[in-house]
């Protein structure tokens, strides 16, 4: 049981038993060992080359670039017909993607990032994604309102856009 108890200076202090000691640290003992051993992996990997780094500088280009693949090609010294030719697509595919004109599919951009020797991760940009319910909420409101002579109506507005509203009568 432990024991709770106050230093000279007057700060709380507590005492447990080695067995309560251990319960305590034992899962953060495991905790540790798994991040230094990632921590170690990460290192090697750096070592290797497999694990690629980037200056303070190339990571500002990088996050300047229009698209994360106009950064990649570029890095890696190629032309957009090298990359295209590379992964059996037209240079002006490359080009539209290069733009955000057009994203790709997964097979295209999981190829790109083979020649690049990166991963498809850092090809893609992680927007975040309203739910359709959201989406939905935003795009109809409906709302009932009293008409002359005592009969409903309901007012429906479909997209946000110049769409007329409409009244229908119930």
């Amino acid at each position: 049981m432990p024991v709770m108890t106050k230093t000279p200076q007057g700060d709380d202090i507590v005492i447990l038993s080695r067995a309560e000691y251990d319960a305590l640290t034992v899962g953060r003992r495991d905790e540790d060992t798994a991040d230094a051993a990632r921590a170690n992996s990460i290192l090697a990997d750096i070592e290797s080359g497999a694990e690629i780094l980037l200056t303070s500088e190339q990571a500002s280009q990088l996050l300047s670039a229009k698209t994360p693949l106009a950064f990649w090609r570029k890095h890696r010294g190629m032309t957009q017909e090298a990359l295209s030719k590379s992964i059996g697509v037209a240079q002006g595919f490359v080009s539209e993607i290069e733009n955000g004109t057009k994203t790709g599919d997964v097979q295209t951009l999981a190829a790109m990032a083979r020649v690049l020797a990166i991963s498809l991760d850092d090809l893609v940009i992680v927007k975040p994604v309203e739910s359709a319910k959201k989406a939905r909420k935003k795009t109809r409101k409906f709302s009932v309102m009293n008409l002359a002579g005592g009969r409903r109506a309901r007012l429906r507005a479909t997209k946000r856009s110049s769409r007329t509203k409409s009244i229908s009568a119930r």
